[in-house]
């Protein structure tokens, strides 16, 4: 697939991309198209299903709920968007999972952080 042209770009939840890609099937974007390009087409609607199918199993929470626990993560210290998004989409229930998240980052986190991150998630997850 080319892509002709990214018209806009963000960090996108698993549940946020399963709301968009059931919208998606809704309207009718998914339609076969019988012309020239009809083995694009197929590969199109294989990824689309891959991702729904991927999507519909793992994402933990709504999209609304998701994004809200992104926000009251972002009120954080030490937080930048990707990791909010990544700690939404796993749902980290021990001090370990957060900090193989924070793994790759230049700082380490201390355990009142750690505590303050497990405490938004437990929130959202008893909902």
């Amino acid at each position: 697939m080319i892509v002709k042209e990214i018209i806009s770009e963000r960090v996108l939840t698993l549940a946020e991309a399963k709301e968009i890609l059931k919208a998606q099937r809704k309207s009718g974007q998914e339609e076969e198209k019988k012309d020239k390009e009809g083995m694009e087409e197929e590969e199109i609607r294989y990824e689309r299903r891959k991702a729904a199918e991927h999507t519909t199993k793992f994402a933990k929470l709504g999209a609304k709920e998701s994004r809200a626990l992104i926000n009251e993560l972002l009120e954080l210290g030490k937080m930048k968007e990707e990791i909010a998004v990544r700690i939404a989409d796993l749902m980290p229930k021990s001090k370990n999972e957060v900090r193989a998240i924070y793994a790759k980052e230049r700082f380490t986190l201390t355990e009142a952080n750690i505590e303050k991150i497990l405490d938004c998630v437990a929130k959202y997850e008893s909902e």
